[in-house]
Parts: C-alpha cells; sequence; structure tokens
C-alpha cells in the first residue's frame, strides 16, 4: 500500500480472495463523476495478514476502505470502534476515520484532512448493507413499516437485513436451517428495537410463513453462479401476484428463486441495487458528498453484462 497525498487519496476493497469485486469499478466511476482525482484499488488480504493490512491502512493514510468477506467480523477486534449498526450487526463493511459534529469543519469531508488530522483519528467500521437494502427498496417505491416480510438466511447478510426492517417498523419472520442462528439474530435485533416484531422457523417447514408476507427476501447465496439452478424454495410453494420477491444474488440477475416468482406473478428484484445502494452510503461517509447512485449502477450494470458474455465463451 502506496502513501496518502493530498493531491492522490486512496480507497480500497479489503478481501480474500476480491479480484471478482465490482467496488473498484463502481466507485472510481463515481469518483470520476465528483471530479474527484482519488483511486479506489483491491487490496487482497489473506487472513493471517489481517492485522499488518489494517495497521498499512493507518500508516499510509488510507482516506477509507471496504472491507469483504472472509473478514467483516475479523476485523472489528483491530478498530478503534464501530458504529451503532455495526456493533448491532456484528459486521463491518466500511471503514473511516471518525469526525467532529459536522458544524466544526462544515467544508472538510474526509478526503480535505491533511495527513496529520487524518493521523489524529481513529479508524472507525460501519455497516451500511442494511442501509443500502433500504434504500434500494425505497428507490422501488417500497415503504416496510408495517408490512410483514419472510427473511431467508441466519448469516451476516441476513443480520443486516432483518436489522434495517426492524428499524424500518417491518414485523420479520426469520427461516434458517439452523434455527439457533435464526434464534440469535432476533434476539440481538430485539435488544435493539424492543417493540419489533420478529420470529423464527426452521427451513424449509417455515416457508409456509410466506403465505402472510408481503415482502420475501433471500439472504443466502443458493442460486449464485455458478449453481444457478440452486433455489432456496420449496418449488411446489406458489408466491402470490401481489408479493414482491428479493434476492441479494446479483450474478445471475435473474436467479432460479426470482424466475418462480415472476412465473407466479410477483414482482421481483435482484441484489444489484442493495450493492450499489451500500456503496453510495459509504462513498457518502467518505467525501461528504451525495453519491453519483445512477453512475454507480451503470457501471456495474456494464461490468455484469461484459462478465456474462466472457462466461458465454
Amino acid at each position: 500500500m502506496g502513501a496518502i497525498t493530498a493531491a492522490a487519496p486512496r480507497l480500497g476493497v479489503m478481501g480474500w480472495p476480491v479480484a471478482h469485486s465490482l467496488s473498484p469499478i463502481m466507485q472510481n466511476a463515481a469518483l470520476q463523476a465528483l471530479g474527484l482525482p482519488w483511486t479506489y484499488d483491491l487490496l487482497p488480504v489473506p487472513p493471517p495478514d489481517l492485522a499488518a493490512a489494517v495497521q498499512a491502512l493507518r500508516a499510509n493514510k488510507y482516506v477509507g476502505a471496504n472491507v469483504t468477506v472472509p473478514h467483516k467480523q475479523a476485523i472489528i477486534p483491530h478498530l478503534d470502534g464501530l458504529t451503532p449498526a455495526a456493533r448491532a450487526i456484528g459486521a463491518v463493511n466500511t471503514l473511516f476515520w471518525d469526525m467532529p459534529p459536522a458544524d466544526a469543519h462544515p467544508a472538510a469531508p474526509i478526503g480535505a484532512l491533511s495527513e496529520d488530522d487524518v493521523e489524529s483519528k481513529h479508524l472507525f467500521g460501519d455497516n451500511t448493507d442494511g442501509i443500502g437494502f433500504i434504500a434500494d427498496l425505497t428507490a422501488h417505491g417500497l415503504v416496510v413499516a408495517s408490512r410483514r416480510v419472510l427473511v431467508i438466511g441466519g448469516g451476516g447478510a441476513a443480520r443486516a437485513v432483518v436489522y434495517a426492517l426492524a428499524a424500518a417498523g417491518a414485523s420479520v419472520t426469520i427461516v434458517n436451517r439452523t434455527l439457533a442462528h435464526a434464534q440469535t439474530i432476533a434476539t440481538l435485533v430485539s435488544s435493539h428495537f424492543p417493540a419489533a416484531t420478529l420470529s423464527c422457523a426452521v427451513f424449509p417447514d417455515g416457508l409456509a410463513a410466506a403465505a402472510g408476507a408481503d415482502l420475501v427476501v433471500n439472504t443466502t447465496s443458493v442460486g449464485m453462479w455458478p449453481a444457478v439452478e440452486a433455489m432456496p424454495w420449496d418449488a411446489d410453494l406458489a408466491f402470490r401476484p401481489d408479493q414482491v420477491v428479493y434476492d441479494l444474488v446479483y450474478t445471475p440477475r435473474m436467479t432460479a428463486l426470482l424466475r418462480k416468482a415472476q412465473m407466479d406473478g410477483a414482482a421481483v428484484m435482484d441484489g444489484l441495487g442493495m450493492l450499489v445502494e451500500q456503496g453510495a452510503a459509504a462513498l457518502t461517509r467518505w467525501t461528504g458528498r451525495p453519491a453519483p447512485v445512477a453512475v454507480m449502477r451503470a457501471a456495474v450494470e456494464t461490468a455484469l453484462a461484459q462478465r456474462h458474455l466472457s462466461n458465454d465463451r
């Protein structure tokens, strides 16, 4: 990792492996649209090297970074603090230097700080996955307050989605193969939102609860390329035409789950919007500027289309 200068602030995404990440394509397009001469790089970090990589971020004065698998939880002990969302979810996808109140430096986003200023700050972790999920729903005109939602999965993505849904006032049923994982999420989220309506069920029997759900969300990786015919659903269980089915998977864009939902007449959404919106939230935190969401989405759509063509050859 090279040294950051006032003329060339640096960002990046830490993961292992990380070569497949669309974040550099998306974020560099956004930085160019904002007229910022920053760079956003792939930062491949094997798990044994995580502590050293965090120290390198500090030493080289990176403006910030994203964190992806397998480091989202492992990185927490190496940070100086967490936002409430990251602490509740128990995972981090965005690193930033903590800032004084906005009115103390009204025209000084993080990138405008001197190297000494950055050095004096603390490295914090945030989780923008839930923000991105709700932002994508909102962009499509979906309001989840008082709605019934069925969430499939019990991993980190499920935590972020359930936390965001509870914060937005939805009633949530979590369905997972291991009931204890679903119950852990419900207990954790309930500790932050005591009034939230949360229940748990075992997959696949618990899918029957979808009969009363307005929104069904798959947070697992089932159906992701290359196992594109896999489906986290009971093929004999039909969706309703008035339901929305959201799959966090975006490779392929139309998963087996979404194909079935569409055939049953339900509205469908893939996970590309959440990817873009969570990245936009991170970019706004780093720059202090509204992110060019349309530019970011166009960049990842083009990249995915090119990958699809390459896979077909």
